[in-house]
């Protein structure tokens, strides 16, 4: 891998994003990529939202009308990308993060914020890398082992809580 590019927006105001979060965001992103032996450039935009922001996107691009807590929309398709034609670099897809569901969640499950903004961005970038976990089964566990060993790795190793939520 050469460099990751990150590109983070804040479009809510429902919660003051914590110092460190966009580092840690980066982090992820680059954990993962380093796990997964890419090879290139990448370029992977993050989008801060609120609950109704989040919730109109699940109902357009997958008619589910409730809110959710990340979703994923990946611009490759089995390791074939788009170019950046300026950088060279893959364009990977977008991330959109609720900030206020994480929070939530992150109360829910008793780890800090951090961890669950962490969680998702792992989570998500395994999407855009391809994984899935929408059928369970071996596919869906052994996402949840790439996602447990990013987070050691970036120190956010997890407590008794497993989130087997749906999205």
């Amino acid at each position: 891998m050469e460099t990751v590019k990150v590109i983070i927006t804040n479009d809510q105001k429902a919660v003051k994003i914590p110092t460190g979060i966009r580092m840690l965001i980066r982090r992820c992103c680059h954990a993962v990529l380093e796990l997964e032996n890419f090879e290139g450039s990448a370029e992977v935009s993050v989008r801060f939202v609120d609950n109704e922001q989040i919730r109109e996107l699940n109902r357009e691009y997958r008619n589910i009308d409730k809110e959710t807590d990340v979703l994923s929309f990946p611009l490759g398709e089995n390791g074939v990308y788009d170019i950046n034609h300026d950088t060279g670099a893959k364009l990977l897809g977008d991330i959109v993060i609720s900030v206020p569901k994480a929070m939530e969640q992150a109360e829910l499950y008793n780890h800090p914020l951090q961890r669950e903004i962490g969680f998702l961005t792992v989570h998500s970038m395994l999407h855009l890398l391809g994984y899935d976990h929408e059928n369970g089964g071996l596919e869906e566990v052994h996402m949840r082992e790439k996602e447990e060993t990013v987070l050691t790795q970036i120190g956010w190793k997890r407590n008794n809580s497993y989130y087997m939520g749906d999205e």
